[in-house]
């Protein structure tokens, strides 16, 4: 028999609901709140979300579960002068400068400040006087925007399992520091982005070089080519208009034509590149027994991770080059203008922004661009995205599978990674290409194939919690897996910290990772090559630039080491 309670007035069914704020939600009443999400631990800091019940009392709608027979008001006097004196409280303690905030129109406390018509701060302000933390290559902090919502904390604990970041101090002193209150580049901050994705006031960002590209750009000098990552393509779409999970890439790739970007890449070619070269480090391994399990390589923030909490396994990550890089790398080495050359990639991922930096990629990668920053350039330039008419790619770098394609998706660098490594150990066409056990949003996903008796055990992880225990499983030899995919964003590229942000309300009722996994999914499934090393575009570098696949050239270019962190 079903269960119900009265939510102001209205009878709503308990189906399963965790709180009363996803009943209320799902009758179509919208409660505010700060500090809740859905993937993250109940806070309950906010206060934001009280209800008022048939005595008067008021309690969290986030943390109080729904009962039976319970009637309750969610819009009464009482409540609104209390949210409005704590949306007033909070702005006394919130730097006010909206117009200049990358967080303006989607910040949720400008929401409700607006929702609820505050028109005026009583007390005094002090908080734009706290200095920002730009210390590292991936984010800026602000502490004079943050409202203590504690949820990328949580983030930083609960789901990526980081720890870079906690509450400090008590009282009016708190506030979210890292040990001992240094800077974020000195901690143990990965660069991953998720806290920027789920922080609702602005309060971390990801670092924008936007202004630099400009320079670039509007410098005659200067030849600017830029490559577009494979999860760009179905998240940026959401900002002008279209259906999440939408590939928009053709209109992309004339967009960024009309900016002025001289030559414009698929970053899917180096994906190709990754495969053909990580699929035959694999072979070698499994053949020759080499290290084992074999870690990809791909997730810049996994391998700050592994470097800092897992040196021993080191060796077991693929020596590989990220598609980015192994792109950036072989643009940089068959460049044969007269002016200076600058590369610019637009990547899903902060995290890519310190992988550029690094000295042992020798500055391949002059700058990279979010999705968000991408976006915020077409809006600059006055370019009507949605009508734009699509196009393909620049040459000799046009060409990819669909392999290449869903590497954006978790799972997506195993699939493809399988598709090439499988047909080289038995050396016979697959009849059925798509092995769907890798793919999904779930955190751990295994599966364990028969290659031509060969049992080959694989392994899928996102989110670095999810990487933890995994690596402390190998670490103690209770895994015995011969390859594992890590990325370090939950779903993968696809919900990268520099993707558009999704509010923590829509997260909770629309699929938005899978919605990005399918249109990656879909691209793949109506293309007409679907492995990498039938690209002929890769046939034809290895011919006349790389020589051999594992050869020294392709050493030299396209693979690299890691060491663990200096502390």
């Amino acid at each position: 028999m079903s269960e119900y309670m009265i939510i102001d007035g209205i009878k709503a069914e308990i189906n399963g609901e965790k709180n009363i704020l996803e009943l209320a939600r799902k009758v179509g009443i919208e409660i505010p709140a700060f500090c809740y999400d859905p993937e993250l631990s109940i806070y309950g800091a906010c206060r934001m979300c009280m209800f008022e019940d048939e005595r008067g009392r008021l309690d969290a709608s986030c943390s109080t579960p729904p009962r039976a027979g319970m009637v309750i008001k969610t819009n009464t006097p009482k409540l609104r002068k209390y949210r409005k004196m704590i949306l007033e409280l909070l702005l006394a303690n919130h730097c006010r400068d909206c117009t200049i905030c990358h967080m303006s129109g989607k910040c949720r406390l400008q929401e409700f400040a607006y929702k609820f018509n505050i028109e005026g701060v009583r007390f005094p302000n002090n908080s734009c006087s706290l200095s920002p933390d730009s210390s590292s290559n991936c984010i800026i902090r602000e502490p004079g925007k943050c409202i203590l919502c504690g949820k990328c904390v949580r983030m930083c604990n609960e789901i990526q399992a980081v720890g870079a970041i906690d509450y400090a101090y008590r009282g009016s002193k708190m506030k979210i520091a890292t040990a001992f209150d240094g800077d974020i580049s000195n901690s143990p901050c990965v660069g991953c982005g998720q806290c920027a994705a789920v922080c609702p006031t602005g309060a971390i960002v990801i670092r924008d070089d936007a202004d630099l590209v400009w320079k670039a750009l509007g410098d005659p000098d200067v030849e600017v080519s830029v490559q577009v990552a494979p999860a760009v393509r179905v998240g940026l779409g959401t900002e002008f208009g279209f259906e999440e999970g939408t590939n928009v890439m053709g209109k992309l790739v004339t967009a960024l034509r009309e900016i002025g970007f001289d030559k414009v890449y698929d970053t899917n070619i180096g994906a190709d590149l990754t495969i053909v070269e990580e699929a035959n480090e694999l072979v070698q391994r499994v053949k020759k027994g080499g290290k084992l399990p074999m870690f990809t390589s791909c997730c810049p923030a996994w391998i700050r991770f592994a470097e800092d909490k897992y040196p021993d396994l080191l060796d077991n990550i693929s020596t590989c080059k990220s598609p980015m890089q192994m792109l950036a790398a072989t643009v940089k080495a068959t460049y044969k203008g007269e002016k200076k050359h600058v590369h610019v990639a637009i990547m899903p991922c902060s995290a890519k922004k310190d992988e550029a930096k690094r000295a042992k990629f020798n500055g391949d990668v002059d700058f990279v661009l979010s999705t968000q920053e991408a976006v915020r350039m077409i809006r600059e330039h006055g370019i009507h995205f949605k009508y734009l008419e699509e196009s393909l790619p620049d040459v000799p770098f046009k060409e990819h599978t669909g392999a290449s394609v869903i590497f954006g998706a978790s799972g997506g660098v195993m699939e493809a990674a399988l598709r090439t490594a499988v047909e080289t150990l038995t050396g016979e066409k697959l009849g059925a290409i798509e092995f769907k056990e890798v793919r999904g949003m779930q955190g751990v996903k295994e599966a364990e194939y028969d290659v031509k008796g060969l049992k080959v055990k694989v392994a899928v992880v996102s989110g670095l919690k999810n990487a933890k225990d995994l690596c402390d499983k190998v670490r103690n030899g209770q895994a015995d897996y011969q390859f594992i995919e890590v990325m370090s964003c939950p779903g993968g590229c696809v919900n990268g910290g520099g993707q558009p942000f999704v509010d923590a309300f829509k997260r909770s009722e629309m699929d938005y990772k899978g919605m990005r996994a399918k249109g990656l999914y879909d691209t793949d499934a109506n293309m007409s090559n679907r492995k990498s090393h039938e690209n002929m575009s890769i046939t034809y570098l290895y011919d006349s630039f790389f020589g051999e696949v594992g050869g020294h050239k392709a050493h030299e270019l396209l693979h690299t080491h890691y060491e663990p962190k200096k502390k």
